[in-house]
């Protein structure tokens, strides 16, 4: 078994180091070509894959080759990526659009269709300046539309505010009139007002007293006397009436007792004798 830590390394017979050639290039200087580096990304677009038709959605991760080019907007570099296809393993590109904001595919896949994209895929998105200018005019002309429609509001709400405000007035103009209209009449809705409940007092006092009337009448039409009247009366008159009065006052329950007064003085209780139970016996007192 070999050692983990070799300190002799094997050189074969026919080795010469002579051979061995080492490109050395200046300090801070960049390797001759484009620089690549491995990246991870989402796809930044919607794509399908022109070898099998397999569709690419934004967002799905991929680990990339970046490459910066030589091309540029002003001062801005344009960055060129290298994916491959999740099925058939075609390879894709698409670098940067600084212009527009947004990236160029350029092989490998086309770009599905966008609503708010400006242009299709064939003329790569670009504006011509009389479209450019039509555009303009265009968007200057709603900024007018939309500052004529905020000042035709503005008077609007005005004109609803001053109406507003007329209305009211008149109303409390006509308000004020039929107060002073009603004060002339109130003393006459006052009186009637006061007839009219009096004589709803005096219908309820004439019903009350029918009602208690007919509460204490028997049923052959006599008027039902208390205890000392039927005594009284039965004294003078003898038994005539006497004995419906009487049977009258059998019927009434006689009254109840009077409830004892609570009282809340302490009362004592008496020892109860333990020791003639156990057979003690207590010694008469000397004295």
């Amino acid at each position: 078994m070999s050692e983990r830590k070799v300190l002799t390394k094997y050189y074969p017979p026919d080795f010469d180091p002579s051979k061995i050639t080492r490109a050395r290039r200046p300090r801070g200087s960049t390797p001759p070509g484009p620089k690549v580096q491995t990246v991870r990304l989402m796809a930044p677009f919607s794509m399908k894959c022109t070898a099998c038709g397999e569709y690419i959605y934004k967002g799905r991760k991929f680990n990339a080759r970046k490459e910066t080019t030589d091309e540029k907007y002003y001062s801005i570099s344009i960055f060129r990526f290298y994916i491959r296809c999740t099925r058939c393993a075609g390879e894709i590109t698409f670098k940067t659009d600084p212009k527009n904001m947004d990236y160029t595919c350029e092989r490998g896949a086309r770009r599905n269709f966008e609503m708010w994209r400006q242009g299709g895929e064939g003329d790569g998105g670009k504006e011509t300046d009389e479209e450019r200018l039509d555009r303009l005019e265009r968007e200057e002309g709603e900024e007018k539309n939309a500052m004529e429609e905020l000042e035709a509001k503005v008077v609007d709400a005005k004109q609803e505010m001053a109406i507003a405000d007329a209305l009211d007035e008149i109303r409390t103009r006509n308000a004020r009139n039929e107060r002073a209209a009603g004060v002339a009449a109130g003393k006459e809705v006052g009186e009637l007002v006061k007839e009219r409940v009096e004589e709803e007092r005096r219908r309820v006092e004439a019903e009350d007293e029918g009602v208690a009337r007919r509460a204490f009448m028997t049923e052959m039409g006599e008027r039902v006397r208390r205890i000392g009247e039927e005594d009284g009366e039965g004294e003078e008159g003898g038994g005539g009436s006497g004995g419906v009065e009487k049977s009258a006052g059998e019927m009434m329950p006689p009254p109840p007792a009077p409830a004892p007064v609570p009282t809340f003085k302490r009362a004592v209780k008496k020892k109860k004798d333990l020791g003639a139970a156990l057979g003690i016996k207590k010694k008469p007192a000397l004295v």
